[in-house]
């Protein structure tokens, strides 16, 4: 059973970010972001998650956010329309070691 632990209306994408940063501690480790075309969630191991609401996956000031909690997803593909209710992202994606590094 999932439980809503915090939710904000989105208002600017600093404030999003500090509303990110704060309430991720109150989860347990994350598992998956869903990104509905009003909404923003955060959702932990335990189901637990947080809620943006007002804004979606075709807004620009989402991939921020989705970088922020290292979210597996491809920015060419991700404003693109779908079928489904909502975009389905895993968090805790991993970087090689020096990928920002120029051979």
């Amino acid at each position: 059973m999932s439980h809503l632990v915090a939710s904000a209306e989105f208002t600017d994408l600093i404030a999003a970010v500090q509303f990110v940063k704060r309430t991720r501690w109150e989860l347990r480790e994350l598992w998956m972001v869903r990104v509905f075309l009003d909404r923003y969630q955060l959702i932990d191991v335990n189901k637990d998650y947080f809620e943006l609401r007002g804004i979606g996956y075709r807004d620009a000031d989402i991939v921020p956010l989705l970088r922020l909690v290292n979210a597996a997803f491809d920015p060419a593909t991700l404003h693109e329309p779908t079928d489904q209710e909502y975009k389905e992202f895993l968090t805790g994606r991993r970087w090689a070691w020096a990928h920002d590094r120029v051979m």
